[in-house]
C-alpha cells in the first residue's frame, strides 16, 4: 500500500502549496529546497511501486524495502499534517480576531498598534510559531535523509518503470443488485443429510448434548452450509425458535461465548460477568427446552475450555443439537462429536457452475461463447473451493476481452504457495486488480475481529478518517467512499448483506479467509491486545490497535512504543485514568472509547493532544460535559457521543472552531432533550449529519439561534429541530433557509410558542422530504401553503396541537402513505377541508383525494365529535351524487386506527368504498357501541372490512364478538402490517 501513501503525500504537497499561496504565509521558512527534494524523490519511487508491490510476495528483500518506504511515508504524512493543521489554526485565529474586533472597539484599537507582519497580537504566539517552523524544518531534513537512502537502494532491485495504478475506481456496469447464488452447487445431498440429522428425534440412548461437526478447509463452504441449515423453515419450527448462532474464532474466550449464547436467547444482562454466573444463566434459559446451537469457526483444541459448556448444555431437552464448524478434525473429536461431516472440494463441474454464474452474469451469449474456454481453465485453478470460485467469478465479471482473461489465467501469482492450498492466489489476483485506494480500504478491515458486523456508513467514515478516499472535490468524499464500498461488495470481499428498503447495504460481514488475507496484507500493522500476556507483544510498528484492559493497574508501558499509531479502539473500565493514555499516541486519526461497565468519566482536557484526529467515538458517555479543549481538534470530521448523563446540558462553547466537522452524531435521552447549543454552529458548513439542533431561549444572547442553519446546506438524512417556540421573529425563521437543505429526507419540528403559526409558515421546507413530524404546535391555524410543495412526502405525523380546531388540507399530498394525528386538544370536527376539497367544485374533473394513503391513525382526540364525509356535508341531492362521481377518496387505504376518541359519533360515508383490511377502534365509547351492533348505518360503512377490532375484541361480519384467535375466521389474521407500507 506504499503506492497509495505516496500518491496521497504528493497531493498533500500540492494542497498545502495552494493554501500557503492563498494565505500569503510561509510556516516553513528556508526549507523550500528540502521540500522540492522530497517531492522529486517521491515521484521517482512512485514510478516503480506497481512492480515492487507485486514482487514483494516472492522476494523478501523487496518486502523489507517497501516496509521502510511505508514507515517513512507515514512519518512524512504526520509532518505534513502538522504543517496543514498549523495553517488551519492560523485561519481560525485570524477569523476570531476579526470577529472580536468587530464586536469590541477596544480590541479593534489595540489591533491597529500591532505590526502588520506579526500574525498574532501576542509575542508568545509569535515565539511559538517560530519554534514550530524550526521543528518542522528539522523533521523534513531528517525525512529527506531517510528517503535518499531508500531511493538509492531501489536501483539494486532493477524495478520496472510503470505508469502507476489509477487512483479512481474502475467503472463497472450500472447495476442495482449484487450477484446472489440462491442454490449451493454440489451440496444438495450433504445439505439434506444435515437437515435430517437436525430434525431426528432424540432417544434415551442419545448422547446429550448431541454434537454434529462440519469439518473442512477454509473457503470450502462450512459456514454457508450451516447457515442454510440454521435458516431452514423446518429446522426453525422444530426447535420452536430456541436457536442460537455464535461465532467462536480465535481465541476461545469463554465469557464472550457464554454471553453470546445468552444474548441470542434474549436473556442478556450486563451485570453478569463471571463465567460461573453466565453458565448458570445458560442452564436456566435452556432448562427442559429443545435447542439448536451453532458454534461457527471453532479453533481451540483445549478440552478444558469446552467442558464447562458441555455440562451446562446438558440441561436442554432430549433432541437438542449443537452444530460445530471447524477446519480441524481434532476439534471435532475434542468436542465429543456424535456425527462428523467432512466437506470435500467441489467437482470441476460444480466449481465451473459457481464461477460461471457470476463471471457471465453481465455478458451476452456471444461474449460468453468467446470466453468460455478460458473461463473453464480459470475455474479449475480454484481447486474446488467455492470461495475461490466466487472471488474469481466476481473479478472476471467486469473483464470483457480475451486479453484480460488470459492475463489472469497466466498470472505468476498462481505459482504462490501459501496456507489453505493457495487459496490466497485468487484473492491476490482480485486484490492487485483493485485501484490503490480500494486496496487500502480493504486491508483496513483486518483491524476488526473475525465475524465483525460492519455498518457500512461507519466503515466509510473510518476510511475517510484514515485519508483513504481520493476525491477531487472535498464535498463529494462520502459519495466516493460509498462507491468504494459498493465496489468491494460487488467483488465479493463482503457477504451476508442486510439492505434497507431502497437496496442500500447497511450491514455486512467478511468471510474468515478474506479476513485472513487482509491480515496477511497488513502484517505487523494491526494488533489486538486483551490480556497481560499479549501486552508483551512488540507493537512498535503498529498502526491500528484494539486494546482491552480489564483493570486499572495493568501495565501498558510496552504498547507506548507504538508512536505511529493511527487507530485506537480502547475498551476499558471506568476506574482507568484516561489522562495516562492521552499522553501517548499523539498521531491518532481515529479514536473509539468503549467503557465496559457503562460508567465512563468525563473526557480529560488532554484530548487536545490528538491534533491529527479525524474520527472520535465516545460511545455511551456518562460525563456531565465535554471539555472545551475538544474544540481545538480542528481536523475532526466525525464526533459521535451517546449522552447518558442527565447532567449533560451544554455543548462546548467553541464548537464553531471544528470547521472540518462533517458528522455530529448525538444520542440524547428524554431528560436532556433541551441541550444547549452554542453560537457559532453555523460556521460548520461541511456538516452532513446533524441529528439534533437546539434553538436557545430568547433571552440567551450567547446561545444558538435558528438562523445558524442558514449555511448548513449539505445536511442530509434526518434533522430534528427543538425549541422552535424560542424563535423571536419571522426573519430568524426565514434566515434558516430550510428550503435549501435539498438532501434532507426526514424533518422533525418541535414548537411550543406564541409565534408558532408565523414561524412555521416562514420556514419553507425542502421539497424532497420523505418523512415529516410536527410537534407541540400552539397556532390556531395551519397554512395549507406549508405542506402543498411536499410532493414526495410519504409519512406525516402531527402531534400535540393544543389550539388547532380545524385540520389542514392534506388530501392532495400525492405521495403520502401514512398519516398519524395525535393529541389534538381542541379539535371537534373533521370535514371536507381535511380532504382538501374546495367548498364549490366548478367543473367535474376526476379528483383523487389521498391518492396513495395506506395507513391513517387518530390518537387521543378527546373532544372530537364528528367526522363528516362529502354526502353528510352537502346534505344529499343531485350535487352530492355529481361530486361523488367526480371524486375518489383514499383508494388504497388499508388500515384505519382510532384510539382514545370517546366523543366521536360516526364514521364518514366514503369508508364504504375504501379497500380497508384493518380497522381498530379502542376507547371510543360512542363509536365502539355503534360499530358493535352489527347493523345500522355505521355498521354498513365498515361491514366489508375483514379485520375489525373494537376495544380489544375481534368482530366478525355478522357483528358477533370473538375473544380468541381460534374463533377468528378471517384468513388474513394474524395481521401482516408490512403490507400497509409496501411501496
Amino acid at each position: 500500500m506504499a503506492e497509495f501513501l505516496i500518491s496521497v503525500l504528493l497531493e498533500q504537497f500540492a494542497s498545502i502549496t495552494t493554501r500557503e499561496a492563498k494565505q500569503e504565509l510561509r510556516l516553513v521558512v528556508g526549507v523550500d529546497e528540502e521540500v522540492r527534494k522530497l517531492e522529486d524523490n517521491l515521484r521517482v519511487v512512485y514510478a516503480v511501486l506497481d512492480d515492487a508491490e507485486k514482487r514483494q510476495m516472492k522476494e523478501h528483500a523487496v518486502k523489507l524495502w517497501l516496509e521502510k518506504l511505508k514507515d517513512v511515508s507515514y512519518e512524512m504524512d504526520n509532518v505534513l499534517d502538522e504543517w496543514n493543521t498549523a495553517m488551519i489554526k492560523s485561519e481560525i485565529e485570524k477569523e476570531e480576531e476579526e470577529t472580536a474586533a468587530e464586536n469590541d472597539p477596544i480590541v479593534k484599537k489595540k489591533k491597529k498598534k500591532v505590526c502588520p507582519f506579526i500574525p498574532s497580537p501576542t509575542c508568545c504566539y509569535q515565539v511559538h510559531k517560530l519554534v514550530l517552523r524550526h521543528d518542522i524544518a528539522h523533521k523534513i531534513k531528517e525525512l529527506n535523509r531517510k528517503l535518499d537512502e531508500i531511493v538509492r537502494v531501489r536501483e539494486m532491485y532493477g524495478f520496472e518503470l510503470t505508469r502507476g495504478p489509477t487512483l479512481e475506481v474502475v467503472e463497472h456496469p450500472k447495476t442495482t443488485a449484487f450477484v446472489d447464488i440462491s442454490e449451493i452447487c454440489g451440496r444438495d445431498e450433504v445439505r439434506g443429510d444435515l437437515v435430517s440429522i437436525l430434525l431426528g428425534k432424540g432417544n434415551e440412548e442419545e448422547r446429550s448434548p448431541y454434537v454434529i461437526s462440519l469439518v473442512g478447509m477454509g473457503g470450502i463452504g462450512k459456514t454457508t452450509l450451516a447457515q442454510l441449515a440454521y435458516n431452514d423453515p423446518e429446522v426453525q419450527d422444530h426447535f420452536e425458535k430456541n436457536i442460537m448462532w455464535v461465532c467462536v474464532s480465535k481465541p476461545f474466550d469463554q465469557c464472550k461465548v457464554a454471553k453470546a449464547i445468552i444474548e441470542t436467547l434474549g436473556g442478556g444482562d450486563p451485570n453478569i460477568i463471571e463465567l460461573q454466573s453466565l453458565l448458570k444463566k445458560i442452564c436456566e434459559l435452556i432448562m427442559g427446552k429443545k435447542f439448536f446451537l451453532v458454534l461457527d469457526n471453532v479453533w481451540t483444541e483445549d478440552s478444558t475450555l469446552w467442558e464447562p459448556f458441555k455440562l451446562s448444555l446438558k440441561y436442554g431437552a432430549q433432541g437438542s443439537r449443537i452444530l460445530v464448524t471447524t477446519r480441524k478434525n481434532v476439534v471435532a473429536k475434542m468436542m465429543g462429536s456424535a456425527c462428523t461431516i467432512n466437506l470435500e472440494v467441489l467437482s470441476d463441474e460444480d466449481c465451473w457452475l459457481v464461477f460461471s454464474k457470476i463471471a457471465f452474469s453481465d455478458k451476452d451469449s456471444k461474449e460468453c461463447k468467446q470466453l468460455e474456454d478460458l473461463g473453464m481453465q480459470i475455474s479449475k485453478k480454484c481447486k474446488g473451493l467455492p470461495l475461490a470460485a466466487k472471488t474469481l467469478g466476481s473479478l472476471m465479471r467486469f473483464k470483457r476481452s480475451r486479453e484480460q482473461w488470459e492475463m489472469v489465467l497466466w498470472s505468476s501469482l498462481w505459482e504462490l504457495e501459501d496456507v489453505e492450498r493457495g487459496l490466497f492466489a485468487p484473492l491476490l489476483l482480485s486484490y492487485y486488480d483493485l485501484p490503490s485506494p480500494l486496496r487500502r480500504c480493504l486491508s483496513y478491515c483486518a483491524f476488526f475481529p473475525k465475524d465483525y458486523l460492519f455498518f457500512s456508513d461507519e466503515l466509510v467514515f473510518m476510511w475517510m478518517a484514515q485519508g483513504y478516499i481520493n476525491s477531487k472535490e472535498d464535498m463529494e468524499m462520502e459519495i466516493k467512499a460509498r462507491e468504494y464500498f459498493e465496489s468491494l461488495a460487488m467483488l465479493s470481499f463482503f457477504q451476508d448483506f442486510v439492505k434497507d428498503s431502497g437496496g442500500k447495504i447497511i450491514r455486512c460481514k467478511m468471510h474468515d479467509i478474506v479476513h485472513d488475507f487482509a491480515q496477511l496484507m497488513t502484517k505487523n500493522e494491526c494488533f489486538t491486545i486483551n490480556s497481560d500476556k499479549e501486552l508483551g507483544l512488540d507493537c512498535k510498528n503498529a498502526h491500528h490497535l484494539r486494546l482491552e484492559i480489564a483493570r486499572e493497574d495493568q501495565n501498558l508501558v510496552s504498547i507506548y512504543s507504538a508512536k505511529n499509531l493511527r487507530t485506537l479502539n480502547f475498551v476499558y473500565r471506568s476506574d482507568y485514568n484516561l489522562s495516562n493514555l492521552f499522553q501517548h499516541f499523539r498521531r491518532l486519526r481515529m479514536l473509539t472509547l468503549d467503557c465496559l461497565d457503562g460508567k465512563s468519566k468525563e473526557l480529560p482536557d488532554t484530548v487536545q493532544n490528538f491534533i491529527h484526529l479525524r474520527y472520535l467515538n465516545l460511545g455511551n458517555y456518562n460525563g456531565d460535559k465535554l471539555p472545551e479543549t475538544i474544540c481545538n481538534l480542528c481536523n475532526l470530521q466525525m464526533l459521535k457521543v451517546n449522552i447518558r448523563s442527565d447532567g449533560f446540558k451544554k455543548m462546548p462553547q467553541g464548537m464553531g472552531k471544528l470547521i472540518n466537522l462533517r458528522h455530529l452524531i448525538l444520542g440524547v435521552s428524554s431528560l436532556n432533550r433541551q441541550l444547549e447549543f452554542p453560537r457559532g454552529i453555523g460556521r460548520l458548513i461541511s456538516l452532513r449529519t446533524l441529528r439534533y439542533f437546539f434553538v436557545s431561549g430568547k433571552d440567551d444572547n450567547k446561545g444558538c439561534k435558528l438562523e445558524e442553519l442558514k449555511n448548513l446546506n449539505y445536511l442530509q438524512g434526518t434533522l430534528e429541530i427543538r425549541g422552535l417556540g424560542n424563535v423571536a421573529n419571522v426573519t430568524e425563521a426565514e434566515n434558516a433557509q430550510l428550503k435549501k437543505k435539498k438532501h434532507l429526507r426526514d424533518l422533525n419540528l418541535h414548537f411550543g410558542g406564541e409565534n408558532d403559526a408565523l414561524v412555521l409558515n416562514a420556514l419553507e421546507p425542502p421539497r424532497d422530504l420523505v418523512n415529516l413530524s410536527i410537534n407541540d404546535y400552539q397556532g390556531t391555524k395551519m397554512s395549507p401553503n406549508w405542506t402543498m410543495p411536499l410532493i414526495n412526502l410519504k409519512r406525516l405525523t402531527l402531534k400535540c396541537f393544543t389550539q388547532l380546531d380545524c385540520l389542514p388540507p392534506l388530501g392532495k399530498l400525492p405521495s403520502l402513505k401514512s398519516l398519524k394525528i395525535t393529541c389534538f386538544i381542541s379539535l371537534k370536527k373533521v370535514g371536507i377541508e381535511f380532504l382538501g376539497i374546495e367548498n364549490e367544485i366548478k367543473k367535474c374533473d376526476k379528483i383523487k383525494i389521498f391518492p396513495n394513503l395506506k395507513s391513517l391513525s387518530f390518537h387521543y382526540l378527546n373532544e372530537w365529535e364528528d367526522w363528516i364525509g362529502i354526502g353528510e356535508m352537502r346534505g344529499g341531492g343531485g350535487q352530492e351524487e355529481e361530486e361523488k362521481r367526480c371524486i375518489t377518496i383514499m383508494p388504497h387505504l388499508k388500515q384505519l386506527t382510532i384510539l382514545y376518541s370517546p366523543k366521536l359519533k360516526s364514521l364518514p360515508d366514503f369508508l364504504r368504498t375504501a379497500p380497508l383490511q384493518i380497522l381498530e377502534v379502542r376507547h371510543g365509547s360512542i363509536l365502539s357501541e355503534r360499530c358493535q351492533k352489527g347493523s345500522g348505518e355505521d355498521w354498513a360503512k365498515i361491514s366489508h372490512i375483514p379485520n375489525i377490532q373494537i376495544d380489544g375484541k375481534y368482530v366478525q361480519r355478522d357483528g358477533r364478538e370473538v375473544n380468541s384467535e381460534s374463533e377468528v375466521t378471517c384468513s388474513s389474521y394474524p395481521w401482516d402490517f408490512s403490507a400497509v407500507f409496501q411501496s
